[in-house]
């Protein structure tokens, strides 16, 4: 008895499928990071896949849990940051290039910022929120040492309190407990930075 082969599946049906696919999975991680860029700290699959125009078991369809879609966000934002505090500096040599990283600095933690309430506020429920700015403190505490002049990076007293000083801590508290805008922010660690390099 002669049996009849299954079809194969069109390509060109399963490429769209798999393009439709990857589509809702970047509006899902686009609407969670517009979210949390528009300081809603903690919002909910329904929440994400409303504004992103799917269904709640797309999300979960793509996403096994909230923390893999935190994963997810966390992945692009850390691009956006990388991409600031990778740019070569412009300044020549010394004291100059650690005020341009002042700056560069400005930029990401403004950036993160908002990423940063959420990771405090979810950090018990998620893993990667804490090691991701883990990590990021430790290539910022070793670009601040190569960029230091070498006798102030070899003052251990010198070294912590500008590690402190250009923390996204002090940058938070200057921008939201002090109230200072941003050029505020960067007069103020400018003028403590210099007078601790002298």
């Amino acid at each position: 008895m002669k049996t009849v082969a299954e079809p194969l599946p069109d390509p060109e049906v399963a490429d769209g499928r798999r393009r439709r696919g990857m589509d809702n999975r970047a509006r899902i991680v686009a609407a969670m990071i517009e979210m949390v860029r528009a300081d809603e700290i903690a919002p909910s699959a329904e929440r994400v896949a409303a504004r992103a125009d799917v269904g709640l078991r797309t999300v979960f369809r793509h996403f096994q849990d909230m923390d893999s879609l935190y994963r997810e966000m966390s992945v692009v934002i850390e691009a956006e940051i990388r991409a600031i505090i990778d740019q070569p500096l412009q300044a020549q040599a010394g004291p100059a290039r650690v005020i341009e990283l002042i700056g560069r600095r400005a930029r990401a933690f403004e950036t993160i910022a908002p990423f940063r309430r959420a990771a405090e506020a979810f950090r018990h429920r998620s893993k990667f929120l804490g090691s991701d700015y883990a990590r990021l403190v430790t290539q910022l505490r070793a670009i601040l040492e190569r960029e230091l002049p070498p006798p102030v990076a070899g003052d251990p007293m010198k070294l912590e309190a500008l590690d402190l000083l250009l923390s996204f801590e002090a940058w938070a508290r200057l921008r939201r407990e002090q109230h200072l805008t941003v050029e505020q922010a960067k007069a103020v660690l400018e003028s403590a930075t210099r007078a601790i390099i002298a």
